[in-house]
């Protein structure tokens, strides 16, 4: 099997997982128990937090514990959105967000009457500053977009972006940065609010985080109890939080290092994609080389990826949330892309463990497959 869908999720590493079984088998007990057991687990899980924090230069009551990144970007959005439409009731966020961005403020928009503005992007892929500044308002409490688009690759300027809101606006700037963990610096101190998760640096599922100024109200979208300061109730998924930021940490450790590697392999493929005809690049050359969308322009993204798939290949056509809908890239449209650019595309994502041998046999299976269906 040949795997090129890292974007998507990634295998775990042998020491998070060697850590995880400790953890599991040895620290079995409720962090929210008095007894000396859970008090260990508590100590863990509270070291961990802290850990989280150092490495991302904040505090550690500003790290909310959560089960996946679509559960952050719920709570950044309607977290604080409903905790804080005295102050106003129009969010902004960019037209190419992850599916659990975009269906937050639908549902604010047409179950809680938010004003929602969706901003474009131009044809370099990103969101520019000039048009978040035209669309703030006096009652904007809110902004949203994504650091690295899971699509494209695409970079967007964030660190400008939350700069000229906040200079402009008494609005708060979230920013899922699920992509870029691991593989860029991260811009961090500039958000109010930040996603991230486990899974994307092989890490587990079930394990992700928001990071949140601790000026912030937020209102709860799990009432039980008193866990993460009463705004995530439930027992505590103990043994995936205590090894979250041991997986960070690695991850971070060999950033350099990945990048270097990942740079080489984007760069061989954008090479040989574009030597074959009816093949279209669509991540632009500065977009960051861990994802790199192409179109085959006389293959659908329907048949391309079953016959890849057919070959043992696996790739995605668009973000893994939406794969069960119309293979439709909204990211592309919204890019200028036409039709058949946006349902022909298909993403590859790749890896430090990604090697060139694989490269050469997904371009000698995708001449295959283009030369097989030009002659039926």
């Amino acid at each position: 099997m040949v795997y090129l869908d890292y974007a998507s999720t990634t295998p775990i590493r042998k020491e998070v997982l060697e850590a995880y079984e400790k953890v599991l088998h040895t620290y079995y007990a409720n962090a929210d128990s008095l007894h000396q057991a859970g008090r260990k687990v508590n100590m863990l899980l509270e070291q961990s937090r802290a850990n989280i924090a150092q490495l991302f230069h904040v505090q550690p009551e500003e790290i909310l514990y959560t089960s996946c990144a679509s559960e952050s970007n719920n709570y950044a959005l309607k977290g604080f959105a409903l905790a804080n439409q005295n102050r106003g009731r129009h969010i902004i966020v960019s037209s190419e967000e992850h599916s659990s961005i975009r269906s937050s403020v639908e549902q604010l928009k047409e179950v809680f009457g938010f004003d929602i503005t969706y901003l474009p992007l131009h044809e370099d892929g990103r969101v520019h500053v000039e048009d978040v500044l035209c669309a703030l308002r006096k009652d904007t409490i809110l902004v949203s977009v994504m650091l690295v688009n899971n699509e494209t690759g695409c970079i967007n300027p964030i660190k400008e972006i939350a700069e000229a809101v906040h200079a402009h606006s008494r609005a708060v700037v979230h920013s899922d940065m699920v992509q870029a963990l691991g593989k860029m610096e991260l811009p961090v101190s500039s958000v109010d609010m930040a996603t991230f998760s486990a899974h994307k640096i092989y890490g587990l599922k079930g394990s992700a985080l928001l990071y949140h100024r601790k000026n912030l109200r937020l209102l709860p979208l799990i009432s039980a109890g008193q866990q993460e300061w009463g705004l995530r109730g439930g027992t505590s998924n103990a043994p995936t939080e205590i090894v979250l930021a041991k997986t960070i940490r690695l991850a971070l450790e060999e950033q350099a290092q990945h990048i270097a590697h990942v740079q080489k392999i984007n760069a061989y493929t954008r090479e040989k994609l574009s030597a074959i005809p009816d093949i279209a690049v669509n991540s632009p050359e500065d977009a960051y080389p861990f994802i790199l969308n192409f179109s085959c322009l006389c293959i659908g993204s329907e048949i391309m990826l079953n016959a890849l798939d057919a070959k043992g290949i696996c790739v995605s056509a668009q973000s893994t949330c939406n794969s069960k809908g119309k293979a439709i890239s909204h990211v592309l449209l919204a890019m200028g892309k036409d039709e058949l650019h946006a349902t022909h595309a298909v993403r590859l994502s790749f890896s430090h463990l990604t090697s060139i041998e694989e490269i050469d046999y997904f371009i000698k299976s995708l001449k295959e497959i283009i030369e097989e269906y030009a002659t039926r």
